[in-house]
């Protein structure tokens, strides 16, 4: 084992020397040739950097336009509310009887209800769109940086259930 440790002492030592000696002979070429390295590294990372950006101001487009969808159906929200609320008012205002009136307000909350349940799902929706297309930046984002396609998530085996299978009863013992 020291003699391990040892022979790599001596072989880095060897390597350092060989380097330094490099270096005191020639530093003018080390350094051009450095240098040349590093710029070469920059320039490499201008596509990159650029693939970067444009999906910065793609995922800034993605949301202000994701954030006026869903400005433009909180304001027909509001709107359809403070109507239906109107039309209540107005309903029961001319209503003759209770009878009238409680008829009238059954028939006001379902269609209350049915305006809900497709506004919620025009906001998943919107919100749906904006999440597939923030994906497809980010996977166009990774190629480009990465140079490699992005692989797909596995999807989660199901698990199946085992059928229950029919056992055979031993006959029963004669006495």
């Amino acid at each position: 084992m020291a003699n391990r440790i040892k022979d790599f002492v001596i072989e880095q030592r060897e390597f350092l020397a060989d380097k330094a000696s490099r270096l005191r002979t020639d530093p003018i070429k080390a350094a051009r040739a450095a240098t040349e390295r590093s710029a070469a590294r920059i320039k490499s990372l201008n596509p990159r950097i650029r693939a970067v950006s444009r999906s910065g101001v793609k995922l800034t487009a993605i949301s202000q336009s994701t954030a006026a969808r869903l400005i433009q159906l909180q304001e027909q929200l509001v709107t359809s509310a403070l109507s239906d609320a109107a039309t209540q008012l107005e309903r029961a205002a001319r209503a003759g009887n209770v009878r009238e009136l409680v008829k009238d307000q059954a028939t006001v909350l379902r269609a209350t209800r049915e305006r809900i349940v497709s506004d919620i799902t025009e906001a998943v929706t919107i919100l749906k769109d904006a999440g597939g297309d923030v994906r497809k930046v980010a996977t166009h984002t990774y190629e480009s940086v990465t140079g490699k396609a992005a692989t797909a998530t596995p999807k989660a085996k199901v698990a199946r259930r085992k059928t229950k299978r029919a056992t055979r009863k031993a006959p029963a013992r004669k006495k």
